[in-house]
């Protein structure tokens, strides 16, 4: 009789756990992300990995995109709700798909460049503009050039920068628009004059000798990569949202702790994103990403005494691409107001 209890029992506690199992399975909700083969994407990789995610009641589905523009129109029909994304496609997210800008990646002001073959004639000059002292290339031996380049992009903005520091528009210059892998591949092959490549393309093209003439930074911008949220679903389901953000923000977190020591696993999640670094390189695309706690972005996001951090790194990107003529005026002093950047999912995680 005493056995027979005992057999009863565990097969009661055998039941209840598989009954337990199943309502956690199906309690755990697919969640749509965007991404492309770059430092942001490691968070949610890493978090998958370690199921950061299913701890939150998630399953991340990691969504990969060539561009920022191929990220976008994917966003209509719902392939994807939250996600990471440059500043630049950022707008036009919020123009023309109702997107909220809602956490800031990292900052990639220095991995956004344009770059040279080291026989160029435009590596002859340096500092041509005293403002900028360490932007390469002169008014001549840039006009007329042709340039590769993934337009409406980070880097489209570092190459235009760069113009602009020279005294030259785009429309000075040809411009082929590729994205960044057919980039490396056409200027190999001896397209173009220039080449404009963000991490961890841009290691590809230093791999082969090619020289920066100029990035974000020695040009005088600032570029961030953002995450990126569709209203709709975040106005639905801000607890959600909160979620994500919270998962983002302990991979942060673990960055700032580790630092260079992660580079063996940035490593294999490049080599799961189709790429491949050394372990230098690894380390090189970790330190050159700042990324930002979530106490030091509540401060960035804070607009209470006028525009906030956030909006200002914004606006200077509105007015930068509204001046090119790539945003209508109209569509520009819509941008200025910062509709689109919200704290309220910054504030949901702070809860």
């Amino acid at each position: 009789m005493q056995k027979l209890k005992h057999h009863i029992t565990l097969c009661v506690v055998l039941v209840l756990v598989l009954t337990w199992a199943g309502l956690a399975q199906a309690e755990t909700k697919v969640l749509n992300t965007t991404w492309q083969a770059e430092h942001e994407t490691f968070i949610p990789w890493y978090a998958k990995a370690h199921g950061w995610d299913k701890a939150e009641g998630f399953e991340f589905k990691l969504h990969m995109f060539d561009s920022g523009m191929a990220q976008l129109e994917a966003l209509p029909a719902k392939q994807w709700v939250l996600g990471g994304t440059g500043g630049v496609p950022m707008m036009f997210g919020a123009l023309r798909h109702n997107a909220y800008l809602i956490a800031i990646g990292n900052d990639e002001s220095v991995t956004n460049a344009v770059l040279v073959r080291p026989n160029s004639p435009i590596l002859k000059t340096k500092g041509f503009n005293k403002k900028f002292p360490e932007v390469f290339g002169s008014p001549e031996s840039v006009k007329g050039k042709t340039i590769l380049v993934t337009t409406i992009s980070s880097g489209h903005y570092a190459m235009s920068l760069w113009l602009k520091s020279l005294g030259l528009t785009d429309k000075d210059v040809i411009i082929k628009n590729m994205d960044p892998a057919q980039c490396v591949a056409a200027f190999q092959k001896g397209i173009g004059d220039a080449v404009v490549l963000w991490a961890p393309q841009m290691y590809n093209g230093l791999k082969k000798g090619w020289k920066v003439a100029s990035d974000v930074k020695k040009a005088g911008g600032f570029v961030p990569i953002v995450l990126i949220g569709d209203k709709d679903y975040c106005d639905k389901n801000p607890q959600e949202v909160a979620k994500f953000l919270k998962v983002y923000f302990r991979g942060i977190d673990l960055i700032r702790k580790d630092g260079v020591k992660l580079s063996p696993d940035y490593k294999k999640f490049l080599s799961w994103a189709g790429l491949r670094m050394s372990e230098d390189e690894a380390k090189m695309d970790l330190n050159l990403h700042p990324v930002f706690t979530l106490e030091e972005q509540l401060k960035m996001f804070d607009s209470s005494k006028g525009q906030s951090q956030v909006q200002a790194w914004q606006s200077d990107l509105v007015k930068f691409f509204t001046d090119l003529g790539k945003l209508k005026p109209e569509e520009g002093q819509k941008l200025q107001t910062g509709f689109y950047i919200t704290d309220k999912f910054l504030k949901l995680v702070k809860k």
